[in-house]
This record gives structure tokens, C-alpha cells and sequence, in this order.
């Protein structure tokens, strides 16, 4: 079966279906939105607003909803801070929760999946301990850029929905202080996470953890089919978290931080910090500047994704026998390489072949990465556009096997659109994020910010349809 990205998005009329309080008061607690001095609208998403119904609503109503926190129509009101725990840097936080955001709608998008709007900096919850419930400006550049990119190379990822300039002057030890704040909301099929099931397990809460995955299964995944809903539901996510590992090995991207409270129920990335894209193959490139010992490192992602389902499956233990749980785990090795191989596949443009051909051809090409001749992003594009899958030009020394592998593969999409015709790939290294935002700082320059996407989204499309 080859890799096939999430659908373009759909129009429709707005759905409002509040789903998550049924789940009773414990999953969450009634949220104030901050009272900001300023809403300047950013940002807002001209191609999946039309998803959910909202492409109607004009830019006062964006700053009235994403800025100010106005109830959508026949919505939440007041929006909740979902309860969590989680293993951060695999060390367990009870402690944690939604300290800057909150979910704020929920709604059915074209496919009539149920969606959330959840945001990011909207101001102190519950569960905000020390901290000030607020994001940098910079902060939610980077979290569109991550987005826009990983959809366009085909990783299952929200959607950052809007951006809002807040008017307020923010400290960071980790950028130059004062800086620009903005809130976030993010758009994302589900905002349920493995340190939501991990909470409910610490309390030992069997009737809500039942309920919770019957919840789970019957808005994510099509209903319940068995009698044991819980390993069900494991086996699903299971799967979906094999496909995001891959995904995230054939983009070239480090997440930063993939704790156990950062990986959500169907297996849809989300929650953009410290992430980077590495240039070459390169096992050990970090994200994080605090991830000293390199446990979420650009190779270990599909073995830290790993841990974090044997973390659910300890949790979902609460309503469910250990064996089936964990025959699920020890598939999940041969899921990965599976979903790798196939999305590597994809983004080639090639047939896939079954997992043993493709493991061959994937490792023949991580072995010419591997001598850092060539960035990613332009091996990708090269073998990506070239009419003869043969040709010795389309790279440097050190793919001869790869060439050779290679050379009878059937294409999957003919490169004709424009950004196969362009001398270079489009990229997203931490050169062009920095220089996109010191644009923006120092002039408030937003054109650079909006080509970038505009290039982004063309590669998305020729990815897509050739």
C-alpha cells in the first residue's frame, strides 16, 4: 500500500459538535482568556479555514475569536484547560497540564471529523504553576513555518489556524528580552495526549479511562469493533505514531521535544518549540539546546515515539491485559520501518514495492546522505524531477547503489509543475527561519513570511500532484 497524504482540504458550512464534556469535569477546567492591550491579525489560514466553515468571517471576527477569545457560536463557553500528566526528558511530571492554552472550539471539518481549536499563549490556567501563559511573536512564526512544511512534505501535523499580535512586551531567557508577544490557535484532529490517559491511570480512575478510550475510538477512529476497546484503541494509535516516526525521517525534521504529553492520540504532531530541520544526514542533529544527551535527536525519534507507547500501554493497563498491549509494542519496529520506507517512497515519486525491496533502496540512499555530500532537501529534489531515474548526473559520488536501485522504478507522478523547473529546493534550515524573523523585528517586514509560505505550498502541490 503506498503513503498517501492527508487530503487537500475540503469546503463547508460550520459545525459546531462540543464533544469533550461529556467526558465529565475531570478531564478539564474552565479557562479565562488573557485581556490583551492589542490584536494585530497576523496570520490566518486561507487554505484550511474553509475546512472547518470559518472562511466567511471577516478579519474583525478573527480578531474577535483568535484574539479575544469571543465563543464561537453554540461553542464552549468558558474554553477548558485539559488535565495531563507526562514524562518530560523521560522523567514523570504530574504536575502539568494546559499552563498557556486552552481547548477553545470544537467542530466537524469536511470529512466530518471532529476538530479542535486549541490555543497557545492565550494567557495563565490552572495549570500554569510559575509561568505566564503567554508565547513570543517569534514563537508563533516558528510554529507556522513548522506546520506549512511538514504538510507540504506529507507529516500528519495541526494546522497553526491564526496568529495574533498582542501588543505586550515579554522576557525569555532565550531571546532578547523585551520581545513581541502574539497568541496562537492551532487547529488539530484531537488534543487528547498520552499524558491525558497517564493522569487518568495515576488516579486510578477505571470507569473514566473506559470512557475516555470508548471517546476516543468513536471519534477518531470510526467507532468501537471489539470487546476490548482498550487494546483497540492501542493498536490504532500505534499505528498512526509508526507513520508519524517515518514521516518525520523522510523530512528531515527534529521535533525538540517528543514527550509523552507532546504525542497525541492520533498520532498527529503538534506543539512546535525548538524544532529544527537537519541539512544533511546526520543521526545525532538536536533541536533543543537542553537536550544534552541527545535522547530526541534526529535517529532516536522513532525509538523516543516507541517509549512513549509502552508509556501508554502501562496506562491503558488500568482496563486491559498486558499481552495484547504488548504484542502491539513489538510490532511497532516492522510498523515504522514500514511507514519510513513508503513515505520515502513518496517523496521520491517512485512506486513502492513491499517493505524489503524498499528497506534496500532506503538504505543505499541513507548511505550516500550519510557522506554529506548533498543536503536532503536537494537529493529529494533531484531524484525527485529527473525524467531518467538512471541518470549518473542528478548526484554526487557515493549513490552508485542507489542509482542502481532506483533505475527501474516506476514513477508515481510526472515533475511538470513550476517548482520542479526552479534551481533550488525548498528548504527550511535555521538560516531562513532566523532571517525571516529578524525581517519582521527589525522592520516589520511580512513579506518575506508570506513568499516563504507561498513556496512552501507550491512544493506541497508538486509533492502531491507532480
Amino acid at each position: 500500500m503506498p503513503y498517501k497524504p492527508q487530503p487537500e482540504p475540503g469546503k463547508t458550512v460550520y459545525q459546531p459538535d462540543v464533544q469533550i464534556t461529556r467526558l465529565g469535569e475531570k478531564i478539564g477546567d474552565p479557562a479565562k482568556p488573557a485581556d490583551f492591550p492589542d490584536h494585530i491579525l497576523r496570520f490566518r489560514n486561507d487554505r484550511w479555514d474553509q475546512s472547518v466553515g470559518l472562511d466567511g468571517l471577516g478579519d474583525e471576527a478573527w480578531r474577535s475569536h483568535f484574539g479575544r477569545f469571543e465563543p464561537l457560536a453554540d461553542n464552549l463557553d468558558p474554553p477548558l484547560a485539559l488535565r495531563y500528566h507526562g514524562h518530560q526528558f523521560r522523567n514523570y511530571n504530574p504536575e502539568i497540564g494546559d499552563g498557556r492554552g486552552f481547548l477553545f472550539a470544537q467542530l466537524r471539518d469536511d470529512r466530518q471529523r471532529l476538530m479542535d481549536l486549541g490555543t497557545k499563549g492565550s494567557g495563565t490556567t490552572p495549570w500554569s504553576r510559575s509561568g505566564d501563559g503567554r508565547l513570543t511573536l517569534k514563537g508563533a512564526v516558528r510554529e507556522i513555518l513548522a506546520t506549512e512544511m511538514l504538510e507540504a512534505l506529507g507529516v500528519n501535523t495541526s494546522k497553526t489556524f491564526a496568529v495574533v499580535e498582542t501588543g505586550e512586551k515579554l522576557s525569555r531567557g532565550d531571546e532578547p528580552s523585551p520581545t513581541r508577544s502574539a497568541v496562537m490557535t492551532r487547529l488539530s484532529h484531537s488534543h487528547i495526549r498520552i499524558g491525558t490517559f497517564q493522569r487518568i491511570a495515576y488516579e486510578k480512575n477505571e470507569a473514566l479511562m473506559l470512557q475516555l478510550v470508548e471517546y476516543c475510538l468513536k471519534h477518531y477512529y470510526g467507532g468501537v469493533q471489539t470487546d476490548d476497546p482498550a487494546t483497540e484503541l492501542f493498536a490504532k494509535t500505534a499505528e498512526e505514531v509508526a507513520k508519524l516516526a517515518g514521516a518525520y525521517m523522510t523530512a528531515g525534521f527534529v521535533h525538540g521535544v517528543l514527550n509523552t504529553d507532546n504525542i497525541n492520540i492520533t498520532g498527529e504532531s503538534f506543539d512546535y518549540g525548538p524544532w529544527r530541520f537537519t541539512p544533511y544526514w546526520e543521526p545525532g542533529f538536536t533541536a533543543a539546546y537542553f537536550d544534552h544527551e541527545g535522547l530526541y535527536c534526529f535517529a532516536r525519534q522513532p525509538e523516543a515515539l516507541h517509549w512513549n507507547l509502552a508509556q501508554l500501554a502501562s496506562a491503558l493497563r488500568l482496563i486491559s491485559d498486558s499481552e495484547p498491549l504488548v504484542a502491539t509494542l513489538e510490532g511497532f519496529p516492522k510498523a515504522y520501518g514500514t511507514a519510513f520506507t513508503r513515505h520515502f517512497c513518496w517523496r521520491l515519486g517512485i512506486e513502492s514495492e513491499g517493505f524489503e525491496s524498499d528497506r534496500d533502496l532506503v538504505v543505499a540512499a541513507e548511505k550516500g546522505l550519510a557522506e554529506k555530500t548533498i543536503q536532503i532537501d536537494r537529493f529529494f529534489f533531484d531524484w525527485g524531477r529527473t525524467e531518467n531515474l538512471a541518470s549518473p548526473e542528478e548526484n554526487p559520488p557515493g549513490f552508485s547503489e542507489f542509482r542502481a536501485l532506483i533505475a527501474d522504478r516506476a514513477r508515481t507522478r510526472e515533475p511538470v509543475s513550476g517548482y520542479w523547473q526552479k534551481p533550488e529546493p525548498c528548504s527550511m534550515h535555521i538560516e531562513e527561519v532566523e532571517a525571516i524573523w529578524t525581517a519582521i523585528a527589525e522592520d516589520d517586514d511580512w513579506t518575506i513570511l508570506s513568499q516563504k509560505i507561498n513556496d512552501i505550498r507550491d512544493m506541497g502541490y508538486a509533492l502531491r500532484n507532480g
